[in-house]
């Protein structure tokens, strides 16, 4: 996933002036082209994504969240989540000049804010206030999120089937479909500077089967169950399965183009407590054909 530059206000703020850009570098990478840029945020703590594309920005306390889908097929995740860690150190005098901040707050002094991932520019990161006597950043956790969404890697997850893949399924029999089980989990990142951090969190909950140009689409919760070839179809039941009607000899390559996508909740949590749910609605997904031959006589299912 990518991240636009975040918009640090008010409750990023919690001193004057606490993150200012150095006006000479770019502090993340461009975004996207089929993203839109977000207009200011009006002080909704949620609302609905914007842009286009495989994904969104959504306003979170004042910074804008923007999510886009990475990764590759097959692709296990993160398990037990992935922490990263912010550095920051005291600006040298003629970075200061150079950025023309002015003086610090009462109690602080400005460092230089270095995070994995960012591109920190010929000055090597972004200047920050920080507390002299607890060493804490004036940063809220929502500018770390912006990070943690940007560095966390939402998979794109296999898809099994049976018939198995490659093997003609039947009119008139079931197709299952699922996600194999080693592959359900959630993917997971922290970032943290100081005492401040954020978490981002990607939690599957759901498969949605599109048949390919035979009809309505399916969906079921969790990643559906594996169809056991050791036990008969009939002492076995999937919600997850779908029943073509025709043979795919007729479809380009004689077979139904297939899509299984896993919807993700994308949540965070912070260091002041703050968190929730950021989208419900983020989806990944592969295609894959599925050959369907014309049933001649009685048989069982696969």
């Amino acid at each position: 996933m990518r991240v636009l530059t975040p918009a640090v206000g008010r409750a990023a703020s919690a001193v004057a002036a606490s993150v200012i850009s150095v006006a000479v570098f770019t502090w993340s990478d461009a975004a996207p082209a089929h993203a839109a840029d977000p207009a200011p945020n009006s002080g909704a703590a949620r609302a609905g994504p914007t842009g286009s594309g495989p994904g969104g920005c959504y306003p979170i306390d004042f910074t804008w969240i923007c999510i886009y889908v990475s990764g590759g097929p097959g692709s296990p995740g993160s398990p037990g989540g992935e922490t990263v860690t912010c550095t920051y150190s005291k600006a040298p005098a003629r970075i200061l000049q150079l950025s023309g901040v002015g003086p610090p707050n009462p109690g602080y002094q400005w460092d230089i804010l270095t995070c994995p991932g960012q591109n920190p520019g010929p000055l090597g990161g972004r200047l920050i206030q920080v507390n002299i006597r607890t060493g804490a950043p004036a940063i809220a956790p929502p500018y770390l999120l912006v990070i943690a969404i940007g560095e966390l890697r939402v998979p794109t997850l296999a898809a099994a089937t049976a018939p198995p893949r490659g093997a003609d399924g039947l009119v008139g029999l079931p197709e299952w479909f699922w996600v194999p089980r080693e592959q359900w989990q959630p993917a997971t990142l922290t970032v943290r500077a100081g005492p401040v951090w954020a978490l981002a969190i990607a939690k599957p909950t759901g498969i949605t089967y599109d048949p390919g140009g035979a009809g309505g689409s399916v969906s079921c919760a969790g990643p559906g169950t594996p169809y056991d070839q050791r036990l008969s179809a009939d002492r076995q039941h999937t919600s997850c399965s779908y029943t073509y009607g025709q043979p795919s000899a007729s479809q380009p390559g004689h077979a139904y183009l297939a899509t299984l996508s896993v919807t993700w909740t994308i949540s965070w949590t912070g260091s002041d407590g703050a968190g929730g749910v950021i989208t419900g609605g983020f989806t990944t997904a592969t295609a894959f054909g599925v050959r369907v031959a014309q049933a001649e006589a009685l048989v069982r299912t696969p």
